[in-house]
Formats: structure tokens, sequence, C-alpha cells
């Protein structure tokens, strides 16, 4: 049962009460509206609400022209829905589509259009709704907990990642599943949505770190899928393969690192170098084997740029709250 289910049913019960104990005819559609407007994020609860409501007002002032001028007729209401809801979407407000159709079903069924009807709709709306927003600003679970359970994941499976990377590099027959890819790939998903959804639950707008960090490893995951495209070519054991398992060892404890420190880079630097001094392939398979090895050493540069770039960026709350 998670958190929304509780508000939305607490929501639910609150809003029928209220119009009940006001007197306002037909309280149980309070009730439905109220379900209809809890959300799961602040932000996203009052953008919510605000199309309902609104696309309920237009949806009412609509129906009320085609019943007085047409009558309440079943297929008055088929007329409605091909003009309402075009126009709801047009004007931004097609998240209140159904909650507009629920407030004009409610008139049609009353069968008459008077200023106590009217009022009556617009009643259960402040009611229902009313409770929906006061629910949604209340309280929000905090996501930080989740974020840092994602963000180790994220890192141990990085790490995992460059172990193997490691391995196939000092013997290029090793044979290895990449279960962990996919793995990492989903917590980094799940990351963004989380961070996207804590974000919302923030009323003053403001940076959210984890989004930053979540896209940072987004990218660096695309990166490490090219690298291990070249590590798939390297078919025979070359020095120059050893020297790179290297950095994939150092970068299995890097990539837990709270701050970018540029060794790696430099120690890659260093190895780009020592590629230039070292004599000319011997063989086709050796050739292939280092283009691959310098495609892959590109790649890896392009790698640590990235982490580089964001970290340069963020703040010092940034920092407190990813560290």
């Amino acid at each position: 049962m998670g958190f929304r289910v509780i508000k939305t049913a607490v929501a639910t019960l609150t809003a029928i009460y209220t119009a009940y104990l006001l007197g306002v005819d037909n309280p149980l559609s309070a009730g439905l509206l109220a379900i209809l407007g809890v959300e799961t994020t602040r932000w996203r609860g009052i953008k919510s609400v605000f199309a309902r409501f609104m696309a309920s007002i237009l949806g009412l002032a609509l129906a009320s022209i085609l019943f007085d001028f047409i009558g309440f007729h079943i297929w008055v209401l088929a007329i409605y829905i091909l003009l309402a809801y075009p126009l709801l979407s047009r004007v931004g407000f097609k998240d209140g589509i159904i909650t507009g159709s629920v407030i004009v079903f409610h008139l049609f069924a009353r069968g008459e259009v008077t200023l106590h009807a009217l009022l009556t709709e617009l009643e259960l709306l402040v009611i229902g709704l009313g409770w929906a927003t006061v629910f949604n600003l209340i309280y929000m679970p905090k996501e930080n907990k989740t974020l840092a359970a994602l963000r180790k994941k994220t890192e141990e499976g990085f790490s995992s990642i460059f172990f193997h990377l490691a391995v196939h590099l000092r013997n290029p027959g090793f044979v290895w599943g990449g279960e962990e890819v996919l793995k990492t790939e989903s917590a980094i998903e799940e990351g963004i949505e989380v961070a996207r959804r804590a974000r919302e639950n923030r009323l003053i707008p403001q940076d959210e770190p984890w989004q930053h960090y979540f896209q940072m490893r987004r990218q660096q995951l695309e990166s490490i899928e090219l690298m291990m495209e070249s590590v798939a070519f390297v078919s025979s054991k070359v020095p120059q393969a050893e020297l790179i398992a290297v950095l994939f060892d150092r970068l299995i404890e890097d990539v837990k690192s709270e701050f970018y420190e540029g060794e790696t880079e430099r120690m890659l630097d260093a190895l780009e170098k020592s590629f230039e001094e070292m004599p000319l392939p011997a063989s086709r398979d050796e050739f292939e084997t280092r283009s691959a090895l310098f495609h892959l050493s590109r790649e890896l540069r392009r790698y640590l740029s990235i982490a580089s770039r964001e970290k340069k960026q963020k703040s010092t709350s940034a920092q407190a709250i990813i560290q």
C-alpha cells in the first residue's frame, strides 16, 4: 500500500464529509473529485488541480449553452465531447477533461441549467479539489534515502563493469554476460525519475543535484557501452591492453570517490604518449587489436571528461546532498 493510496483515501473521506456537513447535493461526487486531484508530487498536484478546475469551468459553460439551446438529450453529450475535448487540449487543460466530464454529466443528470445547479457543481469542485490540494501540499515522503541507495547501486555497477573489462583485456578469452550493464542502466533511469519527483516536491524551484548526478552517470554509461564494443575487438594479448587494464583497476575505486581528482586522466595522458613511442604492429591481428585499444583510450578520455565537467559545476549545497 503506497503513501499515495493512503493520502487518497483520507482526502476522499474528508471531502465527502465536508460536502455532507455543508449540505451540498450529491456529496459522494466531492469524494470522486478528490480522488482525481491527488497526485504524487506537490507541483504536479498544483498543476493538475488548476487544469481540472479550469476545464470544469469551461466544460460547464459550454454544456450550459448546449443544454439551453438544444435540450437534455443523450446525443447532446456526444456533441459536447466532440467540441470540448479538442478545445480543452488546445488551451492546455487536457488533464482536466475527465473531471470536466464528470461535472457536465452531473448537470445533465439534474436536467436543468439553473444558478443553483451551477453553484452546486462549483461547490463540489472546490471541496473535492480543495482537499486534494491540501493533502498534496501537507506532506510528501523524502527521497534522499532512495536516491543514496540508487547512487550506491549505480557506482557498484560501474565498478563491476570496469572489473570485467580489465579481466577481458588481460585475458581476451574471458566470456562475460554483461548483465551488470542492464542493472546499472535500470538504477540510473530509476534515479532520474526519483530525482525528478523530488524536485517537483519542492514548492520553491531550485536545482536538484541528484538530477545532475544521474544525468552524468547516464552519459558515462553510454560511453562505457562504446568502450565495451572496443574491448570486444581485443582478440589477442598485447602490452597496451595490460596498461589500459591498470587504468580500469583504478577506476573500480575512483568511481566511488566523492570528487574528481584527475589522476586517472593524467595516467591516460602518459599512457597515450607511451603508445606513440612503441614499435608499429608486426601483424594484421596486432594492428586490429591496437586500433581497438586506441579507440578504447579515446572513449575512456570522454568518460573522464564527463566526470570532470559535471563535478566542476556542483555547488556547495549540491555536494552536501550528493555526498
